[in-house]
């Protein structure tokens, strides 16, 4: 009984320091197992919360008859409705969540048999794997460091106006901020950030792509664009994922598809105003109903209210200056290296190495020194190794950072 209760407490004690942020072969150096039992429980943790790391019994709990007709017939039932309101969930959990909730049975099918029962019906399928050819290295986190990310997904309404929704999730916490536009313009983004920094609070990293509407386009080198440079002036230090790669920005890639599939698609639109009349519902439903696998049990809104954040003040916002300059900071691109051994951005190629063909490399520019890194990570368990300063030109004076946005 001992060694198990060791073992719980081993569990615990490394996904704790997951959430601090630290990295694999910091955490085994704390804990007794190999990568793989690291690897195993985080997954459990991130499906099943706390209760999923105790021991789980090897012996059916029930029998194939176990549950009678009646008790199906509710699970379908209550699956029927979940698809006929204008936004949530579907799937097995929702359901099991639903018939909690509302204390349709007095015994609870679990997780397994409603997903039993919603296969055997044809309501679900499972989703192709992802390959992943080459390691694809990420920042050292410290605890305390808050990082959002943002995309955005667009959809056409039935007269065939497009529409644009901006999504940006705050990834400690999965609280979201939304902002549904007829174009994705540099303004259109700003507009929304600034609007998420009011509510979500000032992050100190932000994850992008390379739209031209977030880094301002590659035509011309050296270019900053007006996000780039508003991200700059608040000590925002922006990681632009590389090129054709959204899984690298994955977190908010399910929240759009999330979007699109429990809310969009359920619904008929033939105006914006129609959106932005029930974008609430959504956001509602998100905020106060949703239950990230990964928030043990709370809600997106209940977590936040738990983090402190600095948020955007009115008087920071009215003293904006319409024309930012360049400020003392720092800008990170993940890039995958060309096979002629060289990557590029901001409508420039440098060359790496061949010997990192096809592998991926962390490029900083750091504004004040005028200098770019460009560093690799072979492992998860290997230290990063600096392999390039060049030096980095910029035709405009940089600025100190302004005092109220230094954290």
């Amino acid at each position: 009984m001992e060694q198990k209760d060791q073992e719980l407490k081993w569990r615990r004690k490394a996904i704790r320091l997951i959430l601090k942020g630290l990295r694999p072969c910091e955490i085994l150096k704390q804990i007794p197992h190999r990568r793989e039992w690291l690897r195993k429980w985080r997954h459990r943790f991130e499906e099943l919360g706390w209760q999923g790391l105790n021991n789980q019994s090897r012996t059916p709990k029930h029998s194939p008859d176990a549950y009678n007709k009646q008790a199906r017939a509710v699970a379908m039932r209550v699956r029927r409705a979940l698809e006929r309101r204008q936004v949530g969930l579907i799937g097995a959990k929702a359901v099991r969540q639903e018939i909690i909730e509302q204390h349709l049975l007095a015994e609870v099918p679990s997780l397994a048999t409603i997903k039993r029962w919603l296969y055997a019906s044809g309501l679900t399928h499972s989703d192709p794997p992802v390959a992943i050819n080459a390691f694809y290295p990420q920042p050292d986190w410290l605890a305390g460091i808050v990082l959002q990310a943002c995309h955005w997904i667009a959809r056409y309404l039935e007269g065939g106006e497009k529409v644009f929704v901006f999504h940006t999730i705050d990834v400690g916490t999965r609280a979201l901020a939304q902002t549904i536009s007829t174009n994705k313009t540099t303004d259109t983004v700003r507009i929304h950030l600034l609007e998420t920094w009011q509510t979500l609070g000032l992050p100190h990293n932000l994850q992008l792509d390379k739209d031209a509407a977030f880094s301002g386009g590659e035509r011309t080198p050296r270019r900053f664009g007006a996000i780039v440079r508003l991200c700059l002036y608040m000590w925002i230090e922006i990681i632009f994922v590389p090129p054709g790669e959204p899984k690298r920005n994955a977190m908010v890639e399910r929240v759009n598809g999330l979007w699109a599939r429990q809310f969009w698609d359920r619904n008929h639109f033939r105006s914006l105003a129609e959106v932005l009349r029930k974008q609430a519902v959504f956001t509602h439903w998100y905020a106060h109903q949703y239950y990230p696998p990964t928030l043990n049990g709370l809600t997106p809104a209940q977590m936040q209210r738990r983090v402190a954040k600095l948020k955007l003040s009115r008087q920071q916002m009215r003293t904006l200056p319409d024309r930012l300059p360049i400020t003392t900071g720092r800008i990170h691109f993940v890039r995958r290296v060309d096979g002629d051994g060289t990557i590029s951005f901001l409508g420039e190629s440098w060359k790496v190495g061949k010997n990192l063909a096809y592998r991926y490399v962390w490029a900083t520019v750091i504004t004040h020194c005028r200098r770019l890194e460009i560093y690799h990570q072979r492992s998860e368990r290997a230290a990063w190794r600096l392999i390039k300063t060049i030096d980095y030109e910029i035709e405009e004076t940089v600025y100190r950072l302004r005092p109220e946005y230094k954290r």
